[in-house]
């Protein structure tokens, strides 16, 4: 096997499949490699002049900021980010979807109004973080002792009830009443509030925040019912009195069932954490391939992470199905040009240190890389973050590059799944919505199996190809949305990953 993988015949860089030592001959390219290079890092294939660009994927990555011989480390010492004009050719690679005749399906819980669900929980929301104690001390009432604890299980009457989880945020008050960040912090929660995987709700606000509860509803034309209730601590009491609530809740809760329907009804949420220099050449291009299958099938999928596919939109305008979704996608990098300007950040200020240390140099490689996670099918809408998803196909959400606040986003807009890619490592979950994490790279996998569901390893080292491990996920997304666990839901991780945008100014 090389030790090196070429992804295009017209790059001039390739990557280290393992890490390389001076005097390495790369088989193919007529290179000896020059002084160490990790695994996942570029070697030159041939000489870069300085204020060259570099190619990855066959797009430019950054420009060379000195001169670069054959052999060379290509990296934070010789490479630099490098802002240039995108062709943008809105439509272009718009395809036909080849829908499949017998579409594959899952085991659901089909809700009273037709919504479907894959998992089934009662959530305790909070409109402030004043009453976040309380919410938790809520659903902690209700937790499950761990196997062989010996305690008695609350919810032991309730086995089709997955749990009682509290997602507490810091926000909710010291904001202006009629602003930019209130309303969107209303429309995470009214996303949660409405979400299908939770079979009721419970929101516990204090009572003197800015978030009035009252608020909250009338801006998400939300009602109050047997499946959604509210107080506030102020007037009525805390953790006693949600206690009860929630216990009224459970006997209807419980009176679900699962049964098959169709793929359509799945909304995953595409996610990339701490990526490496193989995550564009495995576990993303697997995800891709899982996602071309799930939008064959009938579903969505959602793509997020705005300054997270900075200097790669040209890709995803070319799929969009009209000039109108491609015009939204380009409005919202222009969003964040000026939002980042404004508090004097740079839209390059991007991968982070563990990124680099993985081999992804620019924000411009990381970003063609992660929109990978895509697939190859059209782009059939562009959101706002946390709005609703109603559309069937790859849609994308402009959120920040954060994963707990992107995920929240997603889930908010209607995710039931989140696929989470990594090559660094991760123990992510995210309540209401079970978490499927993927490795990009076997070392990663023999580490950190208890919370890595599927390794897509086997690409980089030549045993698998990237359709092989897509249809691996795509057959792994439909028995986790039937009720298999994945590995952070076996943990009981998820609720401390809800973490709305905080847009503006604390006051």
């Amino acid at each position: 096997m090389n030790p090196h993988i070429r992804i295009h015949p017209n790059d001039n860089v390739v990557i280290a499949r393992r890490q390389l030592v001076g005097g390495t001959v790369l088989e193919g390219e007529a290179v000896t490699v020059a002084g160490l290079v990790p695994p996942g890092h570029k070697v030159a294939t041939r000489a870069i002049a300085a204020g060259e660009p570099v190619r990855r994927y066959d797009q430019i990555i950054g420009t060379a900021t000195q001169r670069i011989a054959p052999g060379q480390h290509v990296h934070t010492h010789n490479l630099a980010f490098s802002d240039f004009a995108r062709a943008h050719e809105p439509g272009a690679g718009v395809q036909p979807t080849a829908y499949v005749a017998a579409p594959a399906t899952f085991d659901g819980i089909v809700r009273a109004d037709g919504r479907i669900a894959t998992r089934n929980y009662i959530g305790v929301l909070t409109s402030v973080n004043c009453s976040a104690t309380a919410a938790r001390a809520i659903a902690d009432h209700f937790r499950r002792p761990p196997p062989g604890d010996g305690r008695a299980d609350p919810l032991a009457g309730y086995p089709n009830v997955d749990g009682v989880v509290a997602l507490t945020h810091g926000m909710g008050c010291a904001t202006a009443s009629d602003g930019e960040e209130l309303r969107v912090l209303r429309r995470t929660l009214g996303g949660y509030a409405r979400h299908p995987n939770f079979a009721a709700v419970l929101v516990v606000g204090l009572g003197c925040e800015t978030n009035q509860i009252q608020g909250l509803i009338a801006q998400e034309g939300l009602q109050e019912g047997a499946r959604l209730a509210t107080f506030s601590i102020q007037d009525s009491g805390g953790t006693a009195r949600g206690v009860e609530i929630v216990k009224a809740m459970l006997p209807e809760a419980n009176r679900v069932r699962r049964e098959p329907v169709p793929a359509r009804h799945l909304t995953v949420g595409l996610q990339c954490g701490g990526s490496d220099g193989y995550s564009g050449i495995s576990a993303n291009p697997a995800l891709g391939a899982a996602v071309d299958r799930l939008v064959r099938h009938g579903g969505a999928a959602i793509l997020s992470e705005t300054p997270e596919i900075y200097g790669g939109e040209h890709l995803l305008t070319r799929r969009a199905v009209s000039r109108e979704v491609a015009d939204k996608l380009l409005a919202r990098i222009a969003w964040w040009e000026a939002y980042t300007a404004r508090n004097g950040m740079r839209m390059d200020n991007n991968p982070s240190a563990g990124n680099k240390a993985g081999g992804l140099t620019t924000i411009l490689e990381k970003s063609l890389g992660a929109i990978a996670k895509s697939g190859t099918t059209n782009l059939v809408d562009v959101v706002e973050f946390a709005e609703a998803v109603a559309a069937r196909g790859v849609v994308f959400m402009d959120t920040p590059g954060y994963d707990p606040v992107s995920a929240t986003g997603q889930v908010a807009g209607g995710a039931n799944l989140i696929c989470f890619t990594t090559g660094r490592g991760s123990a992510y979950g995210c309540a209401p919505s079970p978490s499927l994490k993927f490795s990009t790279n076997t070392a990663l996998w023999t580490a950190q199996q208890d919370d890595i569901d599927l390794d897509c390893g086997g690409i980089v080292d030549g045993l698998e190809t990237v359709d092989e491990a897509g249809e691996r996920i795509f057959r792994l997304m439909l028995a986790t949305a039937s009720g298999r666990r994945t590995k952070s839901e076996g943990h009981g991780y998820g609720q401390s990953e809800f973490v709305p945008w905080q847009l503006g100014a604390v006051m």
